[in-house]
């Protein structure tokens, strides 16, 4: 544990206060710029802030990969969410490509089979949305890979998806990487004793692996920076909001039954703003010129652009946990995740 990167306990609060805001954001306030002739993969997208956005990007005339599992019943199904992604597209007068690509984010062979389909079309890819996720179980559930689920499905499939597509990505002229991460990062501990989110931590996962992941995003945006063919190459986090949406309706079995999943969804239902207002979040970061990079240093976006590496409440940016400035911190993170990925293995591990 870094203690001295550790913030007093108000700040953490204050600053996890601040995702809660819900300030309503129209059209006017946020346009989403011409997206005709795009490619934008975006994963958990047959329900809640995933779906909106896909909405939103289909409407400004993009190509869509819908990246989703084969959902459970309580779920939309993709196919109804690409029909309806289609008709907002068409009505916008756009001929776009909208697809629904199964892709389990808790299996990492899913995955792999994902990305390779993807790279088969040798297609540039110009943004990446890592949006799919679950919420916190109270027990252990292990995937076939062995990780916990939470932690492969919320971080680490993320991890995999994102080094798997950079050459995809690299081939587009203005690419962006856009990472769901949280408010929630404040109210996580950096304590790789248990990254993997073992027994004894299933309460405080859910925050822990939101904070992993906004420190990732931070250590990516450094290495590509470094990396000449990658350079060019946007990422931010974004919080899209304190967001009600089917998460809080349809839990695991056994997270539903826990007190303080109980109180926050009581709190979601009378505070929280809607899936649409939280898709803003996301389109934002993924299109607008504020969060593009720099002409002179990244080759994206206008002069004087924010960069990558940020955390982006909403569409504000916002300062992150201390840690992401920690040059330690996020290495660590960076080689844990990769020993659990086992990127070496997989060819991954030299890349940045």
């Amino acid at each position: 544990m870094r203690a001295e990167s550790t913030p007093a306990l108000w700040w953490r609060v204050w600053n996890g206060l601040r995702g809660t805001n819900t300030t309503t954001l129209t059209e006017k306030d946020v346009p989403v710029p011409d997206l005709t002739g795009k490619w934008i993969i975006i994963s958990g997208s047959n329900n809640g802030v995933g779906f909106e956005a896909a909405k939103k990007f289909a409407k400004a005339g993009a190509n869509l990969i819908l990246a989703c599992r084969d959902p459970p019943p309580t779920e939309q199904h993709p196919n109804a969410a690409v029909a309806e992604c289609k008709e907002l597209a068409s009505s916008a007068s756009h001929e776009s490509i909208i697809e629904w690509w199964e892709i389990d984010m808790a299996d990492l062979s899913s995955v792999e089979s994902f990305a390779q389909r993807w790279l088969a079309t040798e297609l540039p890819l110009d943004i990446l949305c890592n949006n799919a996720g679950m919420p916190p179980t109270p027990v252990p559930v292990r995937t076939k890979d062995a990780l916990e689920i939470l932690h492969q499905v919320n971080f680490l499939s993320h991890v995999l998806l994102t080094h798997r597509l950079l050459p995809a990505l690299a081939s587009a002229s203005e690419p962006r990487i856009i990472c769901t991460t949280s408010c929630f990062q404040f109210f996580g501990a950096y304590d790789l004793a248990h990254f993997n989110c073992e027994e004894g931590m299933l309460g405080s996962s859910y925050a822990n692996n939101k904070l992993y992941f906004q420190m990732w995003v931070a250590e990516m945006s450094r290495r590509l920076l470094l990396h000449p063919s990658y350079k060019h190459i946007t990422i931010n986090g974004v919080h899209p909001g304190y967001v009600y949406t089917g998460i809080w309706d349809n839990p695991r079995p056994e997270a539903g039954k826990t007190l303080h999943f109980r109180f926050f969804k009581s709190l979601a239902s009378w505070f929280a703003i809607s899936p649409e207002q939280g898709s803003v979040g996301i389109v934002y970061a993924a299109t607008s010129e504020e969060f593009a990079g720099n002409r002179e240093v990244q080759g994206v976006g206008v002069l004087g652009g924010k960069g990558g590496g940020h955390y982006i409440n909403r569409v504000w940016d916002a300062e992150p946990m201390p840690y992401c400035n920690d040059e330690e911190a996020r290495l660590e993170v960076w080689r844990k995740a990769g020993e659990e990925l086992k990127l070496k293995e997989r060819g991954l591990d030299g890349i940045l």
